[in-house]
């Protein structure tokens, strides 16, 4: 072994450790900036010696942007449900039914039922090998690659004694801490959020790009282990052994032998699961003896051997003070209760949406109604009823606002939607500070340099109305600004300058086009190719491109109808905005699929299915999701639906394979 080969193994060894340190023990024993030097150190020489490349190497985990579709994998052993039940009583019957069917003694482990997305994981020597999710409980998608991002998950095992090949089964899961995170970001975009951390965590681990997998900080515990040459007879004892092999397996288990213990550890958790770092919603009991759990057996739907008990969700009563109402930068107008500050799942809970006027009449709402508030599995409070008995005086009843409580201006309704909307989206403050706050955000325009406070102060001094005149700003001016100084001006200027590299789908989204979001926006960029042409195109012509509807397409031609954005559009050119694709993507637009409806099924080895309906697109063609007698190929690729098939051969649809295609659209790979 020579001594750079040497120096990759001990870097790999070290920060291996490190990743255990700190994400399953919780007790790191280095500085960030320590980690990030190892870890720079590595990277460098694996770029510069790829021979010694390995897939379960620590930069693994930072994830690529390639997109990629999932491939089905079968289960070795199938994923079930496990029974539900909500009373002590339901328990009660199972531990009566286990006890009947053994005739001999047992132990139940008592675990805490973590509310994520379940996964598989195999390891084969001792090193991750696949991560399936459970799919339909038979087969499910291989998340591998976005699976090695999440630090908790050992890449290569510590210590020995785990068979050659087995199955560790648990919960992938987004902690609260992030969620907040994730869910404030997305609030300030005005993108829908997330109900709960479970929605979040199974939205992620689905993304095509594993970086930004990464980038969302996602945790495993593992509760389960399968295969033939398990070191242990007894459940309990093999998770134990899991603990020392790398992985994260929750403290919060205990030995039950009787049904007192069992309600013991329901009364401890119902009270105590608040303080968590992850989100559960129940207990999960479980038979200790495998040979015991072999011969229970399963019914067609779950083991007999376990149940989970799940937690009422849980409920305070308060009082309901007043209602606000906060204006967004789509001119959304939502109401939110102010209450008499209240503790709820280890939170002091003072606000809660009401999401829209529906809500508000459902609930009839008055003002000092003794109300009660939900989080259940949602971070988000809700008032999910009245106590009316309570009512001694009734206040005055809630009723939606007329006006917008920011300009003045009457509200409007549209059609078909929730929603109270302001009009006035020209000179309505929360507007147009927040059309200009989406812009400079990371997803968008990305300048750095720029927050929210900083917007308010340049709004509120008259230096900027809209997202324009950021290009008219002057270094001297911002560098002038109590709390800025010369360093912060320069970095702003010198952040918005790069903005003028923005690729054209970006700024699309950074526009703040209602129902516009990343994926349309990159949508209409690659079939429209620049802002002149999308601006000039029928509602006809958008709804032909794929996943955009009418809802959408009328949303875009109310934005280029409206007066006011031709002269935004032409200020953004002038300042060098990017208002079309690269030279190099249009060169590459063609209209040899003008016309072509086509039909994705199967994985494929060239392109992901994600970069195929980009090819569709970028040659004039539409994608669809489901064969029909307008279809005109089926791209067919490996394990693809059975159903498409069938219905595209009786259909007498011509079907087409990757390399035909390319051949198809004048590709030479």
């Amino acid at each position: 072994m020579n001594e750079t080969e040497a120096r990759i193994r001990q870097l790999r060894k070290e920060l291996d450790e490190h990743n255990y340190n700190y994400y399953v023990l919780n007790a790191p024993t280095i500085d960030d900036r320590e980690f990030d030097r190892l870890m720079d150190e590595l990277q460098r020489l694996e770029e510069q010696y790829p021979e010694y490349a390995d897939p379960n190497s620590p930069p693994c985990r930072v994830g690529n942007d390639h997109n990629r579709s999932f491939t089905q994998v079968k289960h070795r052993y199938p994923m079930l449900s496990l029974g539900n039940t909500y009373t002590r009583e339901e328990v009660a019957a199972f531990y009566e039914r286990v006890s009947t069917s053994l005739q001999e003694p047992f132990t139940v482990i008592g675990e805490l039922k973590y509310d994520g997305t379940s996964i598989s994981l195999t390891y084969e020597h001792g090193r991750l090998s696949q991560a399936v999710t459970r799919g339909d409980g038979v087969q499910g998608d291989d998340v591998t690659e976005n699976v090695k991002t999440i630090r908790s998950v050992p890449l290569v095992l510590r210590g020995d004694g785990y068979p050659d090949r087995f199955e560790i089964r648990g919960e992938i899961l987004m902690p609260w801490a992030v969620f907040e995170k994730l869910n404030a970001e997305r609030e300030r975009e005005e993108e829908p959020l997330f109900a709960n951390p479970r929605n979040a965590a199974s939205g992620t681990l689905k993304l095509q790009n594993s970086a930004v997998v990464a980038s969302r900080q996602l945790d495993a515990y593992l509760y389960y282990l399968l295969g033939e040459n398990l070191p242990f007879d007894d459940h309990f004892e093999n998770l134990h052994a899991a603990r020392t092999w790398g992985f994260k397996v929750s403290e919060a288990m205990t030995r039950c032998r009787s049904l007192e213990d069992m309600f013991a550890f329901i009364d401890y958790w119902d009270e105590n699961r608040k303080n968590l770092p992850v989100a559960t919603d129940g207990i999960v009991f479980k038979v200790a003896s495998l040979r015991q759990q072999k011969f229970l057996g399963y019914t067609a739907k779950s083991p007999r051997w376990a149940i989970a008990y799940k937690f009422q969700a849980e409920r305070a009563e308060t009082r309901l003070d007043s209602v606000s109402y906060q204006v967004g930068r789509t001119g959304t107008v939502t109401p939110v209760a102010n209450l008499e500050p209240v503790q709820l799942s280890g939170t002091i809970v003072k606000r809660a949406s009401l999401h829209n006027d529906d809500i508000i009449q459902s609930l009839d709402l008055h003002i000092g109604d003794r109300v009660y508030v939900e989080k259940g599995g949602e971070i988000i409070p809700k008032i999910t009823g009245v106590n009316t008995d309570a009512r001694i005086l009734i206040g005055e009843k809630v009723r939606f606002i007329t006006h917008c409580p920011e300009c003045g201006t009457p509200l409007i309704r549209y059609e078909g939607e929730a929603a109270w909307y302001c009009p006035n989206d020209e000179s309505c403050p929360p507007q147009i500070k927040g059309r200009i706050e989406h812009f400079i955000s990371r997803r968008a325009m990305n300048i750095d340099g720029l927050g929210t406070e900083t917007v308010d102060l340049f709004f509120r001094l008259g230096m900027i109305h809209d997202v324009a005149d950021l290009y008219g700003l002057q270094e001297n001016d911002i560098a002038s600004l109590e709390r800025l100084g010369d360093k912060s001006a320069h970095n702003i200027i010198e952040a918005i300058a790069s903005s003028r590299n923005v690729p054209f789908e970006r700024v699309l989204f950074a526009l703040g086009i209602r129902f516009v979001g990343e994926t349309v926006a990159k949508k209409l960029a690659n079939v429209f190719g620049s802002v002149d042409r999308l601006a000039a195109a029928t509602e006809e012509e958008l709804i032909q491109v794929d996943e955009i509807g009418a809802r959408i397409a009328g949303s875009v031609r109310a934005y280029f109808a409206h007066p006011s954005t031709s002269r935004l559009i032409a200020r953004l050119k002038e300042a060098g905005v990017q208002m079309e694709l690269s030279a190099e993507r249009l060169a590459d637009r063609t209209d040899r699929l003008q016309g072509a409806t086509v039909v994705i099924s199967g994985t494929f080895t060239r392109h992901s299915r994600d970069e195929y309906k980009t090819l569709i697109e970028q040659h004039g063609g539409k994608n669809t999701a489901s064969v029909s007698a307008k279809t005109t190929y089926l791209l067919a690729g490996e394990n693809m639906g059975p159903a498409k098939l069938e219905k595209a051969t009786k259909l007498g649809i011509k079907i087409i394979s990757e390399d035909e295609f390319l051949q198809l659209i004048g590709s030479g790979e």
